[in-house]
């Protein structure tokens, strides 16, 4: 099932260095779970000026609970960087598929 993540990063001053010092290891993970098909986009949300403050993504997994299982090791989450995370059911349109085909 496919749901679509929006997660917001703190506001506190240490935010930005959270997000910065888990970055690497958070796109590492999301290019391997491209690869495997269950991440199928995202980007981080940004301010008006610019400046990171969160991130979206469309995944793909068989289940809510497997979902809940990747957020319980993804990097931005033990990182303590996503302070609020809402999760809705998504469908991508098919045309948007034939990317993954």
């Amino acid at each position: 099932m496919q749901y679509i993540i929006t997660a917001y990063d703190g506001t506190d001053e240490s935010a930005m260095e959270r997000r910065l010092m888990a970055r690497e290891e958070h796109l590492e993970s999301v290019e391997s779970r491209f690869k495997e098909g269950q991440h199928l986009y995202g980007g981080a949300i940004l301010d008006d000026a610019g400046k990171m403050i969160g991130s979206m993504m469309v995944v793909d997994y068989s289940s809510r609970e497997e979902l809940d299982n990747w957020l319980k090791i993804e990097p931005y989450v033990v990182g303590n960087v996503w302070k609020k995370i809402e999760i809705q059911p998504f469908r991508v349109a098919p045309i948007f598929m034939k990317l993954y085909e």
